[in-house]
């Protein structure tokens, strides 16, 4: 008898639950989901210097209100991450020829790796030009780590003599040095209290008659009042109180037509208006010869 073929098997009805306990299929990566992946690794090194930044805002504001001043400072210092940075690595002058080096150091006060961002240039530039030496300033931070400094000195007028001590003096009459006042080459010499500030007006006369300028040893205040001139042969030239260009051109004309400053005079006095006053030179008396001693012999 034949056998009659057996029946498939049916598919079991949990196939859906069996398929529920498997492991899911591996899925391709999402690229949106990679995308911003990489944007929040890129953005982590911005996000900490703006944390960084803030907390520096907070350390200022908190140092505002215990001490203003220290609030730039301690800002400065803050952002040099540790000293490196904007720090002071190069110092340069332009313009200085007779200044000294410690009146930059004084007025400037910055040394190589201070802190570029707490150096004040306009608090600099006030403390240069209130220097006798120098006339006008510029000052600039060229960041990360220079200062550009550009000055105009003031120009040595004449030297001062008061009380036995040589200064020199600008146009203003301020003191400019005390000390090796040779390097400034040959200046006027003003002599006396008050010839400082006076002398000016009077230089710039004498300019004008170079005949008249190349005799004048000195300019000597009299009285903080008028002036004498004291000339190259020792004579002295009495100017009148107010009327200084007046007489200097008279004198001038006298010298070109008579040669009168070339005579043997002690001094010329100008101070009248109607006339003029002439001291000679005192003759020194002969020498009397002096008699020889009488001859005495001696006995034997």
């Amino acid at each position: 008898m034949a056998r009659e073929p057996k029946a498939a098997p049916r598919a079991p009805r949990n196939v859906p639950a069996q398929r529920a306990t498997q492991a899911p299929a591996p899925q391709r990566p999402n690229p949106w989901r990679m995308w911003w992946r990489r944007q929040r690794q890129a953005a982590r090194p911005i996000l900490v210097f703006a944390m960084g930044a803030a907390g520096v805002g907070l350390l200022a504001a908190g140092v505002m209100a215990a001490d203003p001043a220290a609030r730039l400072n301690q800002l400065a210092s803050a952002l040099t991450f540790g000293g490196t940075g904007f720090t002071v690595n190069r110092i340069l002058v332009e313009g200085r020829e007779y200044t000294p080096r410690e009146v930059f150091e004084s007025a400037l006060n910055v040394t190589e790796g201070d802190s570029t961002l707490a150096f004040n240039p306009a608090a600099a530039r006030a403390r240069l030009e209130a220097s006798a030496w120098i006339a006008s300033a510029h000052v600039e931070r060229h960041l990360p780590g220079t200062i550009l400094v550009r000055i105009t000195e003031r120009r040595a007028f004449a030297i001062w003599q008061k009380d036995g001590r040589f200064q020199v003096i600008d146009r203003e009459g301020r003191v400019m040095q005390a000390d090796n006042i040779g390097a400034f080459g040959p200046l006027p010499l003003v002599v006396g209290a008050g010839a400082d500030t006076a002398a000016a007006n009077l230089i710039d006369l004498l300019r004008g008659v170079p005949d008249l300028a190349a005799r004048v040893e000195a300019a000597v205040r009299v009285s903080e009042r008028r002036w004498n001139l004291r000339l190259a042969s020792g004579a002295d030239v009495l100017l009148p109180e107010g009327q200084e260009a007046a007489a200097i051109q008279r004198l001038a004309e006298l010298h070109a037509r008579e040669r009168l400053l070339d005579r043997p005079l002690a001094a010329l006095d100008m101070r009248l208006p109607d006339r003029l006053v002439l001291r000679p030179q005192p003759v020194a008396a002969p020498s009397s010869p002096t008699p020889a001693p009488p001859n005495r012999s001696t006995r034997g």
